[in-house]
């Protein structure tokens, strides 16, 4: 499994290796083998998959400590863009995006540690979107950030994205208490 690191320390793409033959294909999707060159050793307790059609954008989201999620994340059919965005107050990349394109032709995978709002857009109809949490959902925990937030400046790579009504009211970068730190 090759990887990749972005300048956001943390933020760790993985692409795996694919066996093909005339039958299909065969990959690993994860491995706790893959982080350890890291010194990562991220414990998933849950699973999660979305399916979306071309153009719709879900986030900026995240767990709130205690219940902060660390995500694996891929596509295993169609394309999005995937952003974590640094919310860990102190780190010198406070407010900053990284943006990861996850294909499913290629298998990539993305690693989300706790401290990031999380979000993606889908490039493609049908995308179907999974990702390995470290910690349950809770609802009480749940924040955000404005997907459009301009201060952040993220790219999505469309211009009218299809956006739920609850991810319209989320809170500015500069009006949000980070409850994460480095």
């Amino acid at each position: 499994m090759e990887s990749k690191t972005y300048p956001i320390e943390g933020l760790i793409e993985f692409i795996p290796r694919v066996f093909k033959d005339d039958r299909g294909f065969f990959l690993e999707t994860f491995s706790q083998k893959m982080f350890e060159p890291f010194g990562i050793d991220p414990v998933f307790v849950q699973d999660n998959q979305s399916v979306s059609k071309k153009g719709v954008l879900r986030g900026l989201h995240f767990q709130k400590p205690p219940f902060a999620q660390g995500k694996l994340v891929r596509v295993a059919s169609g394309k999005a863009i995937d952003i974590a965005v640094d919310l860990r107050r102190g780190s010198a990349t406070y407010g900053q995006y990284v943006s990861c394109l996850l294909d499913s032709e290629r298998h990539n995978m993305f690693w989300v540690p706790p401290g990031f709002a999380h979000g993606f857009v889908t490039l493609e109809e049908n995308t179907t979107f999974l990702y390995k949490c470290t910690d349950y959902y809770q609802q009480a925990a749940e924040g955000g950030i404005l997907w459009n937030d301009p201060q952040i400046g993220i790219d999505w790579g469309i211009s009218d994205p299809l956006v739920s009504a609850k991810d319209e009211v989320l809170p500015l970068l500069k009006d949000f208490d980070s409850p994460f730190s480095v």
